[in-house]
């Protein structure tokens, strides 16, 4: 059966020197120290180290073939989203990592979709960069933080970005960064743990009661990690909705149960019982294979949790390749 991982992560082997480049510091930058395995930097203070599957495009593909994945969707590690640089530099960068992916994707196109990645600080850029990846570089949608900057995905400043990924028939990947509350989650990988699902529930909440989903019902958007904390926390959502719409109901009218099958969730949720709960919530053709390949909070071997569930073959089917291919607008057919 036909293996879609939609959430897997990849950089550029080697980049410009961005604080050189720009003139001012913030970025990261990957310093390869030994064979098969870097450090990615910030200021040159270390982020994150990596192995080699985090850029190199045959390795990756070896150990897609190790775990039977067919085809990787690749987008962007988030700490690359700058979305705080100036807006031409954002754009700049932007154009840097959508040209490397998409250069994969040519080299491999029955194994590798490409997502884009826009400097949201600017719309007018966003919008023209948008346009590029899907009618020069042939990606089929971008992924985008949870927030800009601190602004909300139901901010107006953010809006015509996805107005036009509507338009253009662009699929939007929503990933957790720059988690709410990390002040006060300085130990115990909180963040990870508890800020991320935290962070994807606040944008689709946002998304939800600002009236986004509403005013936009041809946008096709997936949040990472099963939508955070938003499926364990939806009855609680809907009742506030039911008992205060003077405060929930303010911009959007319609209950958030309404949009319950409006968006498509991945299934990194490390646990049966809350997919078969997300399942019921959302439907099986709302959620998608999701890895988080290559970092260690993902899935090990993708696809695990969905092939070890007692499933339906037409569910399993879903889940495996089914609703990826409906949220990105990609037919069966290009990977056969």
């Amino acid at each position: 059966m036909l293996k879609i991982d939609v959430h897997t992560h990849i950089l550029p082997r080697e980049w410009p020197d961005l604080a050189e480049r720009y003139g001012y510091g913030g970025f990261i930058q990957l310093e390869h120290h030994r064979d098969g395995c870097a450090r990615m930097l910030k200021d040159g203070e270390l982020f994150r180290e990596v192995d080699a599957n985090c850029w190199d495009g045959g390795v990756r593909l070896a150990e897609c073939d190790e775990h039977r994945v067919d085809v990787q969707v690749l987008s962007t590690v988030p700490a690359m989203f700058s979305y705080w640089a100036e807006p031409k530099h954002g754009l700049d960068l932007s154009r840097l990592l959508n040209d490397h992916i998409a250069g994969l994707v040519r080299e491999h196109p029955k194994r590798f979709v490409g997502l884009g990645t826009v400097p949201m600080q600017d719309a007018g850029l966003a919008i023209q960069e948008l346009e590029r990846l899907v009618t020069e570089l042939e990606l089929p949608g971008i992924q985008i933080g949870s927030n800009i900057n601190g602004k909300n995905l139901d901010e107006p400043s953010v809006f015509p970005v996805l107005e036009a990924a509507a338009e253009l028939g662009a699929a939007v990947f929503v990933h957790p960064w720059e988690m709410v509350g990390t002040d006060r989650m300085p130990r115990y990988w909180l963040p990870w743990l508890v800020g991320m699902p935290a962070e994807t529930s606040l944008a689709v909440c946002s998304m939800i009661f600002g009236g986004v989903l509403e005013r936009l019902p041809k946008l096709r958007v997936l949040f990472a990690h099963g939508g955070g904390a938003f499926p364990a926390t939806v009855g609680r959502i809907i009742h506030g909705f039911d008992v205060r719409p003077d405060l929930c109901a303010v911009d959007n009218a319609v209950s958030p149960k309404d949009y319950l099958g409006r968006f498509w969730v991945d299934s990194l949720v490390h646990s049966e019982s809350m997919l078969r709960h997300t399942m019921e919530l959302l439907g099986p053709n709302r959620i998608a294979l999701g890895s988080d390949y290559p970092f260690p909070l993902g899935e090990t071997v993708p696809g695990t949790l969905i092939e070890s569930a007692l499933l339906p073959d037409d569910e399993r089917a879903s889940l495996l390749h089914g609703s990826a291919l409906e949220w990105l607008g990609l037919e069966k057919d290009r990977f056969q």
